[in-house]
C-alpha cells in the first residue's frame, strides 16, 4: 500500500525520509525543516523536537504539527516497530523485543542515539504519550521539555480490562484491505476519536495506517498499554517526572477522557494542564491554532 502525503501538509520545511533498523526492526523515520527561523539558524544547530505516534497510526498525523513550528525546530519523526512504514521483519521475531512499553521507550533511546541526540524535546500522542513519559522518566537528562497529548492515569478493573481486550483483538483479527473501497470508510472508522470531523483525505491515511498495522504488535501493545501493569506503573511515571511537562486533553474525547488527564497532571508540580475545548482525542489535528497556541507557549518556557 503507497502512503501519498495530503496536501495541507506541503506547506513549510524540507522532508528527509529513511530508514533505520533499531532493535531488529527497520524503522521509517521522516526530518521536517527549515533553514530559517529564530535568529536564522542553520539546519543541524536548533533544538529538535520528537514526536511519537499513537496505537494504530503513524508519523503522517504529526506532520501538521511539524511544519507549523519547523521554523523554530528540527523536527524529528517515525513509525513505532510493527506499525505503518516500521513493518516486523518476516522471520526472526523470536530474537526481537516484545510490545511492552518499555521495550518502544527502548527503540526511542536507540533512534536519538542514532542521531546522536543527547537531549530533546519530546511530543507523544496517546500510546506515544505513555512511551514518551516513561522515556522520560528513565533517562531525563536526554529530555528538555516533554509534550503529552490525549494520556493520563486510569484504575485497573478486570473484568473491564478483559473485555477491552478481547474486544481490541477481535477488531484487529478482522481487517481487510477492501474497507478502503467502502464509501467515507475513513471518515466512518475515525467517527469515535473525533468531536470536529477531519478532511476525508486524512481521515482516509488513518484507517490506512490502521489496516498496515502488524497484527502482532497491534494486539500486544493492546495488551501492555491497558494492563493491571500499566495501571500501577504509569501513576508512579508521572509522579516522579523530573522535566517539565505539559499534558494536552481534549475537552470531548471519550478514547482517554479529560478527567484521567487531570488526575495525572494533579500527581506532580511539574506537570502543567491545558484542555482544548470541542476536540477529543485529536486536537492537534481538529483544531491546530488552539493546540500550537498551547505547545508554543509551554516550549518558549512562558
Amino acid at each position: 500500500m503507497q502512503f501519498e502525503t495530503s496536501l495541507s501538509y506541503r506547506e513549510t520545511g524540507s522532508t528527509e525520509t529513511g530508514r533505520v533498523n533499531l532493535g531488529g526492526v527497520d524503522h521509517f523515520y521522516q526530518w521536517i525543516r527549515s533553514p530559517g527561523g529564530v535568529g536564522e539558524t542553520p539546519i543541524g544547530k536548533k533544538p529538535v523536537i520528537v514526536f511519537v505516534h499513537g496505537w494504530g497510526g503513524s508519523a503522517r498525523y504529526w506532520e501538521s504539527t511539524a511544519r507549523a513550528i519547523c521554523q523554530d525546530f528540527d523536527c524529528l519523526l517515525y513509525d513505532l516497530r510493527g506499525f505503518a512504514r516500521s513493518p516486523l521483519p518476516k522471520t526472526g521475531l523470536e530474537s526481537l523485543g516484545g510490545y511492552e512499553l518499555g521495550d518502544y521507550a527502548q527503540d526511542l533511546g536507540l533512534l536519538l542515539d542514532h542521531f546522536g541526540l543527547e537531549r530533546v524535546y519530546l511530543n507523544g500522542h496517546s500510546l506515544g504519550a505513555s512511551i514518551a513519559a516513561l522515556f522520560a522518566g528513565q533517562f531525563p537528562q536526554r529530555v528538555e521539555r516533554l509534550i503529552l497529548t490525549c494520556n493520563g492515569i486510569f484504575e485497573y478493573n478486570a473484568l473491564s480490562f478483559k473485555t477491552f481486550h478481547f474486544v481490541g483483538g477481535y477488531v484487529v483479527k478482522f481487517r481487510f484491505p477492501w474497507f478502503l473501497s467502502v464509501p467515507l470508510a475513513g471518515r466512518l472508522f475515525m467517527a469515535r476519536f473525533l468531536h470536529r470531523p477531519l478532511p476525508d483525505v486524512i481521515s482516509r491515511e488513518f484507517l490506512e495506517d490502521y489496516l498496515m498495522a502488524d497484527e502482532a504488535a497491534a494486539v500486544g501493545t493492546i495488551y501492555t498499554a491497558v494492563s493491571e501493569q500499566a495501571a500501577l506503573e504509569m501513576p508512579q511515571v508521572f509522579a516522579n517526572l523530573a522535566v517539565p511537562t505539559l499534558l494536552v486533553s481534549g475537552e470531548k474525547d471519550i478514547i482517554i477522557p479529560p478527567q484521567l488527564g487531570r488526575n495525572a497532571a494533579a500527581l506532580n508540580g511539574r506537570i502543567e494542564y491545558l484542555e482544548i475545548p470541542q476536540t477529543a482525542h485529536f486536537p492537534m489535528l481538529e483544531d491546530g491554532e488552539a493546540y500550537l497556541r498551547g505547545i508554543r507557549a509551554f516550549l518558549r518556557g512562558d
